[in-house]
């Protein structure tokens, strides 16, 4: 009885083809969800690097103010609650000078804060100098 060999045939099947395309719509999906959460986190370390170059910028002004100055006067610049609006946004800026205690009383301590708004959280930068007699 003569044998007839049966040929494997190769290929991809539309099944096989259909769960690649799921696979691959999958991935698509979840690598299209960095996008936005990469232009958010990129504008809240824009904001932080504007913040943080805003309080050097004060430290450096009034490093280099006499001692007498009247910047340099003891308490809160500007005073009460007003701020500096320093950037649209908005950031704002403010100081505290205070006279240190004795043996340190030729120093004051200046501490400058700035503020702004990332996203719908209030986010503060920090900056300390001492300014000598």
């Amino acid at each position: 009885m003569p044998t007839t060999r049966i040929e494997c045939q190769r290929g991809v099947t539309l099944v096989e083809m259909l769960i690649t395309l799921v696979v691959l719509s999958i991935g698509l999906l979840a690598v299209s969800q960095l996008f936005p959460a990469g232009a958010r986190n990129q504008l809240r370390d824009r904001l932080m690097t504007e913040s943080i170059h805003y309080a050097q910028e004060k430290v450096e002004q009034l490093q280099g103010r006499p001692w007498s100055d009247p910047n340099l006067t003891v308490g809160r610049h500007p005073a009460g609650t007003a701020v500096d609006t320093v950037a649209a946004g908005p950031i704002l800026r403010w100081y505290v000078v205070d006279a240190m205690a004795i043996p340190l009383d030729n120093l004051k301590k200046i501490t400058v804060t700035v503020s702004y708004l990332a996203g719908q959280t209030q986010r503060t930068v920090t900056a300390v100098t001492y300014v000598r007699r």
